[in-house]
């Protein structure tokens, strides 16, 4: 899909993205405190991405890329309406679900505007930067392609978590 940035600021998705993933990466129950930062920093970038990618999907309302975001932005907006949870790990799981709407939400907003981001890194692949397709095995025994690395990347893959 070729489009261009809404005139208005562009989310740093990047940044967002980086936020939502460290997030989702937590193997142990964070204190109350960091739970409810990051409850508010999310809901932050959800106020923010949600009116970009309608404002982008409405541009594209007939594609099925804008569809599937306009899906999520819904999903989003549920998310944003459930009540605090009783208890730490309630909350916990509440605010991870807050997490994977930015993380969509961003991949989506990319995915609209034309930006393309590395597998490895999670960093922007400019137009002019070396980069190779990622394709993926699939259980039928074929390949997906989904997405491109950067040349140095390749070897490189993204740490376990």
């Amino acid at each position: 899909m070729n489009t261009t940035r809404p005139e208005t600021d562009a989310p740093a998705t990047a940044t967002m993205r980086a936020t939502a993933t460290w997030f989702l990466a937590q193997l142990t129950l964070p204190r109350h405190g960091v739970v409810k930062s990051f409850d508010h920093d999310l809901r932050d970038y959800l106020d923010e991405l949600i009116p970009s990618i309608e404002q982008l999907a409405a541009a594209h309302s007939d594609e099925a890329p804008a569809k599937v975001a306009l899906a999520s932005v819904g999903e989003a907006r549920r998310r944003l309406g459930v009540p605090e949870a009783a208890g730490l790990l309630g909350e916990f799981e509440r605010v991870k679900q807050l997490a994977r709407s930015v993380a969509a939400l961003c991949d989506h907003y990319d995915a609209l505007t034309g930006v393309v981001m590395c597998l490895a890194c999670d960093l922007t692949i400019a137009s002019g930067d070396d980069s190779l397709p990622y394709d993926q095995g699939s259980p039928s025994g074929g390949a997906v392609r989904s997405g491109r690395v950067h040349a140095r990347c390749v070897n490189v893959g993204r740490p376990r978590r």
